[in-house]
């Protein structure tokens, strides 16, 4: 199949969108940003100024004024509007994503397409609100009383490398139906993704200051929550980060939503059918180049078919094949960076080190015209131990490690006390009394019953537990927690 083509090669300096106006940034720090698939660069972008990022608050907080004010109807035709404007859009969205990130254009479609679902349901709960709020007539004589919802203000909404666009959307869409306003600080690993949605919003006609994007880094990210006129703080990304924000949150008495890492298990009964795992182990390991939040590299084989999967998994790994992601054939792109491909290394050798064995080594791929591309082929380990660091640590890269359980007893002994994260586990069976039990007894907020990804639906919070999740409210609908107060008025009028 033949190549798509990319919509610009270069990007230019990326620029600052501050007050409805995008600008170039005065910053005397421009960095990279590489096509991972050639290693080319395709943008350059500053590291925004203290100054620039107090504009962008500064902004953001006067559009607060005034957003908070638009009323119900046309905030949500706002909204609808910005549906309309991604769906026009979807086709460059996910080529840049893909050229930017290093996805298959496959995987970049899905990820965009979750990115509208999430405007969908922000448009959901905009009418919620209605509903939501609630009225007692006659209280007590003469006295009634009644509940609104009211935004807070202008929130950081901080996002990750791996998910640039649909980060994007698990919060902002869901301030903007609240009330509140924007400052988007993105990963420095995809910039260009960032700019893309940004400028497919900037379209839309929300009130100048609504949305603001800042290329910053944690010191930006910290001096922007430090502001008195930011409410809060979103994110996904690393529970390092998140804890750095909770404890700066708590200093300043501001609410957060702090997705971190997570350990994901993948659990295989011997009752299920193992072509089907084969398959669907492929898009839970090796998926996104293994990048994904929901992704796992635990596969705990119960019982005594530990060869037969691994024959039929191998099988299956080793015919993937990897290259560019707007080739529609590649089945497994690039690592996002190189310094995230050389993490992935050093976290095999140490699951080496650590007593795990080689099945399927794809450490030094070959991938033709590519040869300056971040690439790692998928990579199978066994004899994996429960006890080990890496069996505790995402290794976030295509890799798979089988581990022998004796029954599910073991294997849900390992998920719930071997890790400090719960943020999904997933169980392949025939067996509905197994998964039931399974469902409620594994410490993780996101279960899969035969299904690669626990994926939550736009409208379903991103349930992750432990230290997968730190704050006051989850990321997707439930972020409408974070962006809106409670208010209870008691009036007497006789």
């Amino acid at each position: 199949m033949a190549l798509i083509p990319e919509v610009q090669e270069h990007y230019g300096t990326l620029e600052q969108f501050i007050g409805g106006e995008w600008a170039p940034s005065r910053s005397a720090d421009v960095r990279e940003t590489t096509n991972p698939a050639t290693g080319e660069a395709i943008a350059a972008y500053p590291q925004a100024t203290t100054e620039e990022a107090r504009a962008a608050v500064e902004a953001a907080d006067r559009a607060y004024g005034v957003w908070r004010d638009v009323c119900l109807r046309d905030r949500a035709r706002l909204l609808f509007d910005l549906r309309a404007k991604l769906e026009e859009r979807f086709d460059r969205l996910t080529r840049i994503l893909s050229q930017d990130h290093g996805r298959t254009i496959g995987e970049a479609r899905g990820s965009v397409r979750r990115v509208i679902e999430n405007v969908e349901s922000a448009c959901s709960a905009a009418y919620r609100l209605v509903r939501d709020n609630e009225h007692l007539d006659q209280l007590a004589t003469g006295i009634d009383q009644y509940l609104v919802y009211e935004p807070l203000g202008a929130f950081l909404i901080i996002t990750p490398g791996n998910i640039p666009m649909h980060a994007w959307s698990s919060f902002v869409p869901y301030a903007l139906a609240a009330g509140c306003t924007v400052v988007v600080s993105p990963s420095r690993q995809d910039p260009v993704a960032a700019d893309a949605i940004t400028r497919a919003a900037a379209e839309v006609g929300f009130p100048p200051g609504t949305i603001n994007l800042v290329h910053g880094g944690r010191a930006i990210n910290r001096f922007i929550l430090d502001q008195p006129e930011i409410q809060g703080v979103g994110l996904i990304g690393s529970t390092a980060a998140a804890w750095d924000l909770h404890r700066q949150c708590g200093e300043l008495g501001k609410p957060s939503s702090l997705n971190g890492n997570g350990k994901n298990n993948v659990v295989v009964m011997p009752d299920a059918d193992l072509d089907q795992v084969a398959q669907w182990l492929l898009r839970s390991c090796f998926g996104m180049g293994g990048q994904r939040c929901l992704g796992s590299d635990n596969v705990i084989v119960v019982g005594d078919r530990h060869d037969e999967l691994k024959e039929r998994f191998v099988a299956a790994a080793r015919g993937m094949r990897l290259g560019y992601g707007l080739d529609e054939d590649t089945e497994l792109g690039p690592m996002c960076t190189l310094a995230g491909k050389e993490k992935v290394l050093a976290w095999i050798d140490r699951a080496l080190a650590e007593g795990a064995k080689v099945v399927l080594d794809g450490r030094d791929p070959a991938v033709p015209g590519y040869e300056n591309g971040h690439f790692l082929a998928p990579t199978i380990l066994e004899d994996g131990n429960p006890d080990a660091q890496t069996a505790k640590e995402e290794s976030f890269g295509p890799v798979a490690v089988l581990m022998r359980a004796s029954g599910l007893d073991e294997a849900l002994d390992w998920i719930n006390n071997k890790t400090l994260y719960g943020h999904s586990a997933c169980i392949f069976t025939a067996s509905g009394k197994t998964a039931r039990r399974f469902t409620r007894e594994a410490l993780v907020g996101n279960v899969g019953v035969n299904v690669a990804v626990p994926q939550p639906y736009a409208f379903f919070p991103l349930g992750s537990k432990r230290e997968s999740f730190l704050g006051t409210a989850k990321s997707r609908m439930a972020s409408m927690r974070l962006f809106l107060d409670e208010k209870t008025v008691t009036a007497r009028w006789v």
